[in-house]
């Protein structure tokens, strides 16, 4: 059989044992037909932190679910109990520097990593993701199939291709799947240079028969996704997690999960939350609502209403980020009889002309209205998110970000604030995926936490150094596939440092161009960009305008 590869028979160890025993599915796990697919669907990282994505969740039980498959999962410290010959490898991608485990695993399970060094005997390798469906290129030779877009209709689409070619050889496996709609093979596309380290000059298909676009997939329907297995093992123990919405309407400039995810969807409250909830707490007491901006969810009071009834009085209730001007009295006092401590808000700066320029719809009376809010309503700590080198940023505008949270703390005294920061790292598919990263970011930082600390306000800065290889792998192109594994082999399978990437440039010089030019330098409007054939949901033209507009502030 094509595309098949014998390992190791798998014997659950005491910790797998442990991991799985404590799941409670909230689905119905399909019995395998006996020539299913089988399938590993891996995460690359550990155990706690891969159950608690509701993507891999989704996708897993997705899979799971398909008589004609049969998944094994596979985290980086357990996994299932493997099959014997594994016809297709998946990935779900979800944090950048995951990629180091990513080259672990298919040396674990002796896959050669670059997908040209692969035969008939090997399986598909696939994945899907966030990092991916933004911008694949610096992985592209890892992967004989990428996923873009949103899985809840792709998982079947690409399923059932495969079937049609199933037994076929893999150069036309991979052919035959590169015309499904959302599925791009990287190998079927030629990208030229300028010269080694100049800018790209073209990005096309091999032949005509290979589409020369390939459109990111969206799932248009009003049942978003929901927790398919709760476990104390979680990163979030004992969470059952809802998505209340997708994507999000005020789309900021810099905002990956906006503008990647777009259009803004909401899931229904009769037909899909209120299930999805009931079901959920039959398990466990624990509720997460998930979404870029829940509370502008068009029945978001009603399912506040709901959740504030007294048979709800055990269940301990966790947000993820609320839209500042909606963090009202009434969701402070929910939140806290709810077990919630605190609450999230994102207000990028303390400067409304730099709010303004992000597209941040947001006052400083409404920040301030919305501590008094949290203080009010019992809550005991709100923790607020910014960030620094933004794109026509000035001194100015910190120097108001540090007068605005020190006023916070002047008028709700007995809130514990945070401010965690962040430095802008331009995203692909985004209104500012021309803008460098400012050099002065780091230093910004520094000054704020010499400004915030003395007045008792929590600063948690990310850091610098993973942002700005955040950024070279987001602005990444193909080029910097050998410098990824010569910055891993400098760190003998761990993260690589700073100073393996750094070291990895010096010896490649020539060979791309250098790390200011995909992180710092800002890029021409004309330039060919690493993702250019591959379409979001928005065309380049309306970023550009959006960019455009951005800089008329």
């Amino acid at each position: 059989m094509h595309g098949i590869i014998a390992v190791e028979r798998y014997i659950p160890d005491a910790l797998n044992q442990t991991y799985f025993q404590s799941e409670h599915l909230l689905f119905d796990h399909a019995t395998p037909d006996h020539d299913a697919v089988p399938i590993v669907f891996a995460f690359p990282n550990t155990y706690t932190v891969g159950i608690t994505s509701l993507g891999y969740q989704g996708v897993w039980a997705n899979l799971a679910t398909r008589s004609q498959v049969n998944v094994s999962r596979w985290f980086t410290d357990a996994h299932e109990d493997l099959p014997r010959r594994i016809e297709i490898l998946g990935f779900s991608f979800s944090w950048e520097l995951d990629y180091v485990n990513i080259l672990a695993a298919l040396k674990k399970f002796d896959i050669p990593v670059d997908t040209c060094d692969r035969t008939d005997a090997h399986p598909l390798v696939f994945g899907g993701g966030p990092v991916l469906t933004a911008n694949p290129e610096p992985f592209a030779s890892w992967f004989d199939i990428v996923l873009l877009g949103d899985g809840e209709e792709l998982i079947g689409n690409f399923l059932n291709a495969y079937q049609k070619v199933r037994y076929a050889s893999r150069q036309e496996k991979l052919r035959h799947l590169a015309k499904v709609d959302g599925i791009y093979v990287p190998a079927l596309y030629v990208v030229a240079y300028t010269s080694e380290d100049g800018a790209i000059a073209s990005i096309k298909p091999i032949d005509s028969d290979i589409p020369a676009t390939v459109h990111k997939q969206t799932y248009k329907g009003n049942t978003l996704s929901a927790s398919t297995v709760v476990t104390e093992k979680a990163a979030w123990e004992s969470i059952f997690m809802v998505e209340v919405v997708r994507s999000c309407p005020e789309m900021c400039r810099f905002c990956l999960a906006s503008y990647l995810t777009l259009p803004f969807r909401t899931a229904s409250l009769e037909s899909s939350l209120i299930p999805a909830i009931t079901k959920g707490l039959e398990v466990t007491k624990r509720l997460g609502l998930l979404g870029a901006s829940i509370t502008q969810h068009p029945e978001f009071d009603t399912l506040l209403d709901y959740l504030a009834q007294p048979q709800f009085d055990d269940v301990r209730l966790s947000l993820a980020s609320v839209r500042t001007n909606t963090l009202t009295e009434k969701l402070a006092r929910i939140l806290s009889t709810r077990d919630s401590r605190s609450v999230t808000i994102a207000i990028e700066s303390g400067s409304e002309r730099l709010r303004e320029i992000i597209n941040k719809k947001l006052h400083n009376d409404e920040i301030r209205q919305a501590a008094i809010n949290a203080q009010v309503g019992g809550l005991k700590a709100l923790k607020l998110y910014g960030m620094a080198g933004v794109p026509m940023e000035n001194d100015d505008d910190i120097e108001q970000t540090i007068e605005m949270l020190i006023s916070l703390r002047k008028i709700a005294p007995k809130l514990r604030l945070t401010f965690g920061c962040s430095t802008f790292v331009p995203k692909a598919h985004t209104p500012w995926q021309w803008q460098g990263v400012s050099n002065t970011a780091e230093k910004k930082m520094q000054y704020f936490r010499k400004k915030l600390l003395p007045k008792g306000i929590d600063f948690r800065p990310e850091s610098y150094k993973d942002s700005i290889v955040q950024a070279m792998i987001s602005r990444g192109d193909r080029r910097l596939t050998k410098l990824l594994r010569l910055a891993c082999s400098y760190s003998d399978g761990n993260v690589p440092s700073d100073g393996s990437y750094k070291r990895a440039f010096k010896e490649l010089r020539s060979q791309l161009p250098p790390l200011a030019w995909y992180v710092h330098e800002d890029w021409a409007i004309a330039q060919v960009l690493p993702w250019q054939h591959l379409r979001s949901a928005l065309p380049v033209e309306t970023l550009v305008k959006h960019r455009d507009n951005s800089f008329k502030v």
